[in-house]
């Protein structure tokens, strides 16, 4: 069967993709959205805060749940530090869903179930759910397919460098309008949270686990702490997890694939916050493929430009960071307040030269 020629072929259809879809088929491409999950959005891998910047899209797939007033960031002596942050929780579920309904919208088909198996340069071969092959032509490839990026990998780029996770959904026993940070070396090369949504709240942490492998035991540790404070009740309402690209941005374009959201490398090193750049980035990828495609030999080049003047220096400084506090994980120095705030967002040493 000869493949299928389309103009544009996304592999994802999380932020990234559906963004990317939405943005291509709205200049008037023949697209095509695939992702292996049998539902978008599901299952949710994500602390759910999203910056007041992305309002216009939270309005848009209605998923606000509520507002963000501030952060309240505990050291490893017990000291807090609580600072302006404003922000939303989101339903990231319902997110997600809204932004591909809106890709779809614009005229792009988004088809679930459906794995990337393989480019050529010029062919894709997918599989359906059901075990059906078949292969597609595009004249662009936009690969959204996460921190495990198939599409990367097919390109020739090594594996992302990741911090995994591990969230539990519990009940909140009173209105809380912060987002609780915890900087511990017990999960080191990444920080625990507390982040509320309405009735309930995702207590989680993340770390890197060539330090610490079981997160398991340090989450259960830390929701006893939660409980005892009286914020959150004892019930276990839902358990996720994930990984996180915490290695930088990477070379977007190659040839005519082009990579955004995680799978670029563009979700932040030391907070992991991602969703605004992958909506970012997969907007912008997609209105590149319509001027490339449209004879704009530059195009998709001015994109990676782009992409790194809006996110390459803070990136660069969080990578940084990163490093210095890989110095001394499991070491004592990594359990001193001053090496934590240097290592964080909240704190004016973080931003120090």
């Amino acid at each position: 069967m000869n493949p299928l020629a389309i103009d544009v072929l996304v592999i994802g259809a999380g932020p990234a993709g559906a963004a990317a879809a939405r943005a291509a088929a709205g200049k008037g491409l023949a697209v095509i959205c695939v992702d292996r999950r049998a539902e978008v959005g599901v299952p949710v891998q994500c602390a759910e805060f999203v910056p007041m910047p992305l309002l216009r899209t939270v309005h848009e797939t209605g998923s606000r749940v509520q507002d963000i007033e501030g952060m309240l960031t505990v050291l490893p002596s017990g000291l807090q530090h609580h600072s302006v942050f404003p922000g939303m929780m989101i339903d990231r579920a319902r997110f997600d869903q809204g932004l591909a309904e809106l890709a779809q919208a614009a005229g792009a088909q988004v088809e679930m179930r459906c794995q990337f198996l393989a480019w050529d340069g010029a062919v894709a071969r997918l599989r359906r759910g059901t075990g059906e092959a078949f292969t597609v032509r595009p004249r662009l490839l936009i690969g959204a397919d996460g921190p495990h990026s198939l599409v990367a990998e097919a390109v020739g780029l090594p594996h992302q460098e990741v911090v995994y996770t591990r969230q539990y959904t519990v009940p909140l026993l009173r209105p809380y309008a912060d987002t609780d940070i915890f900087l511990s070396d017990t999960f080191p090369g990444g920080y625990g949270w507390l982040f509320p949504r309405g009735p309930v709240a995702n207590l989680g942490l993340g770390a890197d686990r060539r330090f610490e492998d079981n997160l398991k035991l340090p989450l259960e540790q830390l929701h006893r702490q939660m409980v005892a404070r009286g914020i959150i009740g004892e019930a276990v309402l839902g358990r996720t997890g994930g990984a996180i690209p915490v290695g930088g941005i990477r070379r977007m374009v190659h040839g005519n694939v082009v990579l955004a959201g995680d799978a670029a490398g563009l979700t932040h090193p030391i907070t992991g916050a991602g969703i605004p750049a992958a909506v970012i980035s997969g907007e912008g990828a997609g209105l590149a493929a319509a001027d490339y495609l449209a004879g704009g030999g530059d195009a998709l080049e001015s994109y990676a430009e782009d992409m790194q003047d809006q996110f390459g220096p803070a990136l660069a400084r969080a990578v940084q960071r990163r490093k210095s506090l890989e110095a001394v994980w499991r070491q004592p120095a990594a359990q001193e307040d001053r090496v934590m705030r240097s290592g964080w967002i909240a704190f004016d040493e973080y931003y120090a030269a």
